[in-house]
């Protein structure tokens, strides 16, 4: 898959271990708007999507975690590569760590109907839901995002720049 961009933040040690957690996100447009998580509690977007789970498939995972996130079902023959982000931190979860995570994008169809979202305790807890929304408006509210936790700002900024490259072509 083509590397859309890196974010190295460069603020670790070259001898931490690596701790590598890919993720695969999902690129759903509806008519002119842009399927998307909306934190209600941080008040962010993101795309749909999340972690793949050891030798789990791509799409497998992009599939299984967007009908977990926000209740959408995939249509698996929709799935088109869009590209990859890759992001590399100190963690701020294990000392002596780095935090290093594929972010795989892919443009994917929906079926119409919904189902009941599956959310982690922290996905509930930053109260997420589906919104279809504007991809302007989405990058406004993105670029204005501040947060206490440092890991999400850059979280929300790769989206930003990913939703930016999106408008562009479209």
């Amino acid at each position: 898959m083509n590397q859309l961009f890196e974010i190295d933040l460069k603020d670790y040690k070259e001898t931490d271990i690596v701790f590598r957690r890919p993720s695969a996100r999902a690129i759903i447009f509806k008519e002119d708007k842009i399927a998307l998580v909306y934190s209600k509690k941080e008040k962010y977007f993101k795309f749909p999507g999340g972690g793949i789970k050891g030798d789990e498939d791509k799409k497998d995972a992009l599939i299984r975690e967007v009908r977990e996130e926000v209740g959408l079902v995939v249509i698996p023959d929709t799935i088109k590569e869009y590209g990859s982000v890759r992001r590399r931190q100190k963690s701020t979860v294990s000392e002596n760590t780095i935090f290093e995570q594929e972010n795989f994008y892919y443009f994917c169809d929906v079926e119409d109907k919904k189902v009941s979202q599956k959310l982690d305790d922290y996905e509930s807890e930053a109260e997420f839901v589906l919104c279809v929304v504007d991809i302007d408006e989405a990058i406004e509210v993105n670029a204005a995002y501040k947060s206490d936790d440092f890991f999400n700002e850059v979280m929300i900024k790769r989206d930003k720049r990913v939703l930016e490259m999106l408008k562009n072509i479209r």
